[in-house]
């Protein structure tokens, strides 16, 4: 094994991390927008079975990989990060909270999913069993509790955004450029 690198050696964020979140955040945002349109979807649209499997199955993957992301986390060396004491505070929660609402996501689409004991087929590779109904109205439930997990993910995403680019282009620190791979 390589030797001990402590976090103020280490200048940017590795490339695995660096595709993990900007693959993560690009289909985090366009399952946001599909789960939005699917909602209003008829009977008789073509999208209607389609939309669901998709969503159902690209949402699986993503929690194999955000589980991946988060050991990943763990066992590697990250930069410091830039900025006041309380803004470090606030992006390591946020980022704890944001991994979190993820992980609330995960299983009350899941819940939703299962609610009727059926399994979710992931793209015809494989299917993840279904529990069936854990209590009453789950699906509704779980329903409710997904859509306002997702909204709460993406508007605290918004503020990540923002806040990376106050660091670029007021603070003029290297926030935006350690995720890019384009530190000074």
């Amino acid at each position: 094994m390589g030797r001990k690198v402590t976090g103020r050696e280490v200048k940017n964020y590795n490339v695995i991390a660096r595709g993990l979140h900007w693959g993560s955040a690009i289909i985090i945002i366009g399952m946001f927008a599909a789960g939005l349109w699917m909602v209003d979807l008829s009977y008789y649209s073509e999208w209607y079975r389609t939309a669901p499997h998709w969503h159902k199955s690209v949402g699986l993957l993503l929690g194999l990989v955000t589980l991946f992301r988060i050991v990943w986390k763990l066992v590697t060396v990250s930069p410091v990060l830039d900025g006041k004491a309380l803004e470090k505070q606030a992006a390591a929660l946020a980022h704890g909270v944001m991994y979190l609402l993820l992980l609330i996501l995960f299983i009350s689409g899941y819940l939703i999913s299962t609610a009727d004991g059926r399994a979710i087929d992931v793209f015809d590779w494989f299917a993840v069993p279904g529990a069936g109904a854990l209590f009453d109205g789950q699906a509704d439930l779980a329903g409710e509790v997904h859509f306002y997990t997702a909204w709460t993910l993406i508007v605290l995403a918004g503020i990540h955004a923002l806040a990376a680019l106050k660091h670029h282009l007021i603070d003029k620190d290297n926030t935006l450029r350690k995720m890019i791979g384009a530190s000074k």
